[in-house]
This record gives structure tokens, C-alpha cells and sequence, in this order.
């Protein structure tokens, strides 16, 4: 698997991606039928360092790195990693998020914060509490789960410095 930065050339499977994943409507709070002009804008957003993850020659999953705020909050980082549902299990969001945490101190970030894990994403908790995240706060029924109702959210944080 390689992972690299992502470039124009790539906004197909990143679209393509991008909408299978945000379609479900049960793990991103964007809405789901957002038009590719405006998910590829959000996705290679000004100050955003956009990745994907190949195996073979497939891009099989995509994450974006960002600062989580700006001025005083803009040491710490956020990001997003979507991996379509033929790609799961695989290990990819794993081998991504380590790649995005080392990238994240490259770039001189303290901390990295998930604003908005939802909290039936129980793959994606785990795999976060697995890499020292923590659950700092919760967000009772901030969600609307399309199949379960209004679910928690959770903010999520990790620092980066020794």
C-alpha cells in the first residue's frame, strides 16, 4: 500500500469514494446529496493537505489534514479518512491514520481533535482509542442517525508532543 498526497488527477476516486461513504448518511454529518463540485471543494479546501491510499493501482481510501481551527486554535490538527465499504478490514484507515498522525507532527501540530465521531462509528472509536484518543467530551443526541435516531457524538483528542 502507498500512501501519498493526493493530486487534481486523483478527484474522481476521491469523489467517487467520497460519495459512497457519505451517501449512508450514518458516519459524516455533511449532507448526502451533496454535489461532487462542492464535496471536492470541501475536500481540497484552502490550508487542507489531501492524501489517498493505494493498493495496486486502486485508491482505495483518502484523508484530509487540516488545522482544526485558526489563530490561537491552529496548532491543533483535525482530519476526516473515508474508505469505501469493499476496502474495510483491511487494515487501510489504520496504516492512514498513522500515516496522518506522523504527517501531523511533520507539520507541527501539538494535538490532533475529532470534532464529530459519531457513536455507533464503533470501527472507528475503537480504532482512534487504539492510537491514545480519547473521548473528551460527549454531544448527547447531536446526530441523526438515519436508521436509529438522534445518537451521541463524540469529541475526541490526542496529544502529539512528548
Amino acid at each position: 500500500m502507498k500512501i501519498r498526497a493526493a493530486t487534481e488527477a486523483d478527484s474522481d476516486a476521491i469523489w467517487k469514494i467520497f460519495h459512497e461513504v457519505v451517501a449512508t448518511g450514518d458516519t459524516y454529518a455533511i449532507d448526502p446529496e451533496i454535489s461532487r463540485e462542492d464535496a471536492l471543494a470541501y475536500w481540497f479546501a484552502p490550508g487542507t493537505h489531501t492524501y489517498v491510499a493505494e493498493a495496486g493501482c486502486k485508491t482505495s481510501g483518502t484523508y484530509i489534514l487540516r488545522p482544526n481551527q485558526s489563530g490561537g486554535g491552529s496548532h491543533v490538527a483535525n482530519a476526516a479518512f473515508m474508505v469505501p465499504a469493499s476496502a474495510r478490514g483491511e487494515g487501510l484507515g489504520r496504516a492512514m491514520a498513522e500515516h496522518c498522525l506522523k504527517k501531523a507532527r511533520r507539520l507541527g501540530f501539538h494535538a490532533m481533535q475529532f470534532n464529530f465521531v459519531i457513536s455507533t462509528n464503533t470501527p472507528a472509536i475503537r480504532l482512534w482509542q487504539g492510537l491514545g484518543f480519547k473521548i473528551v467530551g460527549t454531544l448527547p443526541g447531536a446526530f441523526r442517525y438515519p436508521a436509529k435516531g438522534y445518537v451521541d457524538v463524540y469529541v475526541m483528542y490526542r496529544s502529539l508532543v512528548s
